[in-house]
């Protein structure tokens, strides 16, 4: 890609992309491949998810990515009734927050999981989501 051209992979993420432009397109070109990723500070080694680019720990930007794999543990969820403006025809939804220890995973429960078969320390987790507009996404499912 030359200088001139602008990189906005970002414009294919979630629901509605409120950004084309991010310092970590790669994040698409991942999920693209079936893998959700975060990253981590080569520097203190802190996590990240979303994915950044800039360590606001020790001010680094000496980032690596890793893969959002394996099982995490169903902190909170909360069906949503009402959605910001361009969610409103996927209304109601499951959001969610799971504990992979080192770092913390928000989301949507996928809709294949009924409100009722979820509950709080169940193992989940994380996978690809293509939307019918052909955005891409990720949700959360059992483990």
């Amino acid at each position: 890609m030359s200088n001139k051209e602008i990189d906005d992979r970002f414009k294919k993420f979630g629901t509605v992309s409120f950004t084309s432009q991010s310092k970590i397109n790669d994040f698409i070109d991942y999920l693209e491949q079936g893998k959700v990723t975060g990253t981590k500070c080569k520097d203190c080694g802190l996590k990240f998810f979303p994915p950044r680019a800039d360590c606001f720990n020790c001010l680094s930007s000496n980032i690596e990515w890793f893969d959002v794999s394996g099982a995490g543990k169903l902190l909170s969820f909360s069906k949503l009734q009402f959605g910001p403006i361009g969610f409103e025809n996927d209304l109601p939804y499951i959001i969610a927050l799971l504990d992979f220890s080192d770092y913390k995973v928000f989301g949507r429960i996928s809709d294949k999981i009924s409100e009722d078969d979820l509950q709080v320390g169940m193992d989940m987790k994380v996978v690809t989501n293509e939307l019918p507009n052909g955005q891409l996404n990720y949700v959360f499912e059992k483990a």
